[in-house]
């Protein structure tokens, strides 16, 4: 209870920036979290169509991986399938190599959709953060006096620190889950 207590003192000393700062977090853990139940939601449908295909194209019944590709919906059948209907035209592999980026091109902008907005949420909290202690140091010096002063720039350091603590930790996890989503497809 503790905690909860300090996180509400850390929230009403920010002041009435907080309020943005809090609805851009709001918003990037929104999109995080949707990201994370899509990406999931891909990387199982992509892992059963692999099942599937697998053994299809181990035993090079091209035709046949083919079809099952075309009537698929996962990504990876998507891709597979730009391939696979180059088998039949041309046996070169650059051109199948080709193929399959062509059809990269098309699914991964479907995969990274609203993470470009992670970054500029991140930033633009930060600047929230400064503007408001910017605010603050405009306040506390027209009311202040030279030892007041003082003060008050300690604790606009202060401020400044955390509002960049904050936008970092914010930036790692964004890091974090982009290489997650990444890594897992």
């Amino acid at each position: 209870m503790e905690i909860f207590n300090v996180i509400v003192r850390f929230f009403q000393a920010g002041g009435l920036f907080m309020y943005p700062i809090v609805a851009i977090m709001t918003l990037g853990v929104a999109i995080t979290i949707e990201r994370f139940i899509c990406l999931g939601r891909v990387r199982s449908a992509n892992r059963k169509a692999w099942k599937e295909l697998q053994p299809v194209l181990a035993r090079g019944d091209y035709r046949q991986a083919t079809a099952m590709t075309a009537e698929s919906d996962a990504v990876i059948s998507k891709v597979l399938n730009y391939g696979l209907s180059r088998i039949g035209t041309t046996n070169r592999r650059d051109d199948i190599e080709m193929a399959m980026e062509e059809g990269l091109l098309e699914v991964v902008p479907t995969l990274e959709k609203r993470t470009h907005y992670l970054a500029t949420f991140a930033n633009v909290a930060t600047l929230m953060g400064l503007l408001g202690t910017i605010a603050g140091l405009s306040a506390g010096g027209l009311l202040a006096g030279v030892a007041a002063v003082a003060l008050t720039w300690a604790w606009a350091v202060f401020h400044i620190l955390i509002i960049l603590l904050q936008a970092f930790i914010f930036m790692v996890l964004s890091v974090v889950y982009i290489a997650m989503a990444h890594e897992h497809h």
